[in-house]
């Protein structure tokens, strides 16, 4: 018996040790896409009191399912909606019917080979004049007539700011008076369909320019009347969604992989100025808009879970296991590891929790990219799923 079991040990390590050194071997000789950096993140807020879970969101109802490809953004004018989706198109949708006015690039569609001629349309606002401005992820911000289809270029992503051209345009937000558009690139050096990568990178690299390295984000002004475009906040750890106060004082931005929103201001005695909004919050913030309480709705991509395991939170200062992993896998296969959990909360004009929905596992709302209220509904874009939902606030 004693002979066995060591024959038994010894076979056992002699099987582990042949695939094990070779499998090492193979790793150290590939290349890694991403070379990321180390990220403190702290210990994640616990999921309790107003961000208890629930299952609220499982009370939205699906719209036009498998008719829109991930429409990631969603404005309305009176009743009409509009979005942008995966395939380059911008939606309207009235009276049930869904008709495309316009597109920024061209065809073929489909692939994540295509999406740099493609198109991905991302933010999505409407200017004073009832135009939409559109923030599109590879060519850049455009205004657009929602009547004719008429597209007008307003920032190109092949122009020079700050010596570098923009990779990946996000999100947008829009004066009263359509004067100034404040928008985010996300990076300088991944683009859109490479977003995890992005995420999962987590490195600093914004534009070298003389403002404080501090503002750790990067965030820019285009000025409709002069053309001009000026880089407010640099360094970057994926800035995403924009909005401004309602009394357009500051401009909050969401920093998805720190988990946090920054608070910029554009007006008044702290001009110039930054601050934190929120911090350390319970998922990484995709966009963020304006709710009718005076404060915001935030949509969460993914959740951190406490109690529970957060991937993101594990891995953030194991810079060695993202390379391991990134040396093996796709972003796609990547990906299905990320658990389904649709969240979106609702902040206070201070920046303090009121309530948050849930879909634990994704059942009825899945990937929530933004949260839309128009006429007590909330609309849920997704960049990923094929359909909008919609939520009846007065039910939950």
């Amino acid at each position: 018996s004693a002979y066995s079991s060591k024959v038994f040990r010894v076979t056992f390590l002699t099987l582990a040790a042949s695939l094990t050194v070779p499998l090492l071997g193979v790793t150290v000789l590939l290349d890694c896409p991403i070379d990321p950096q180390p990220i403190s993140l702290k210990e994640p807020p616990l999921l309790a009191g107003v961000l208890e879970p629930n299952i609220k969101l499982r009370k939205a109802e699906r719209l036009w399912e498998n008719q829109l490809v991930g429409p990631e953004s969603i404005v309305n004018i009176g009743d009409v909606l509009f979005t942008g989706t995966a395939d380059g198109k911008i939606i309207k949708i009235e009276d049930g019917e869904i008709q495309t006015i316009a597109r920024i690039g061209h065809g073929p569609c489909g692939t994540r080979e295509d999406e740099p001629t493609c198109g991905r349309p991302l933010g999505i606002r409407v200017g004073p004049n009832n135009t939409l401005f559109v923030a599109d992820a590879y060519y850049g911000l455009y205004e657009v007539n929602p009547g004719t289809g008429e597209t007008k270029m307003l920032v190109s992503t092949k122009t020079l700011i700050e010596g570098q051209k923009l990779s990946f345009v996000n999100d947008l937000t829009v004066t009263q008076d359509g004067r100034k558009i404040y928008f985010t690139d996300s990076s300088t050096k991944w683009q859109r369909r490479d977003y995890l990568y992005l995420i999962m990178e987590g490195r600093d690299d914004g534009r070298q320019v003389s403002l404080p390295k501090a503002f750790n984000l990067l965030l820019l002004e285009y000025d409709t009347v002069t053309k001009e475009v000026k880089v407010l906040m640099v360094g970057l750890r994926f800035p995403n969604g924009v909005q401004l106060s309602p009394t357009e004082d500051f401009v909050l931005v969401q920093e998805t992989t720190m988990a946090r929103i920054r608070r910029y201001y554009v007006s008044g005695l702290m001009k110039g100025g930054a601050d934190m909004f929120v911090e350390n919050m319970p998922g990484l913030p995709d966009n963020i808009r304006l709710s009718s309480s005076g404060g915001y709705w935030v949509a969460m991509s993914a959740l951190r879970p406490n109690p529970g395991f957060s991937l993101l939170d594990f891995l953030s200062e194991k810079p060695w296991i993202k390379r391991m992993i990134f040396k093996l896998l796709s972003q796609e296969t990547v990906t299905k590891f990320v658990p389904k959990y649709s969240l979106v909360v609702e902040l206070s004009e201070t920046g303090s929790y009121k309530r948050s929905f849930h879909d634990p596992n994704g059942v009825t709302v899945a990937y929530v990219s933004e949260a839309h209220e128009h006429d007590g509904y909330l609309y849920l874009g997704s960049f990923r799923s094929p359909f909008i939902c919609r939520l009846n606030l007065q039910h939950v």
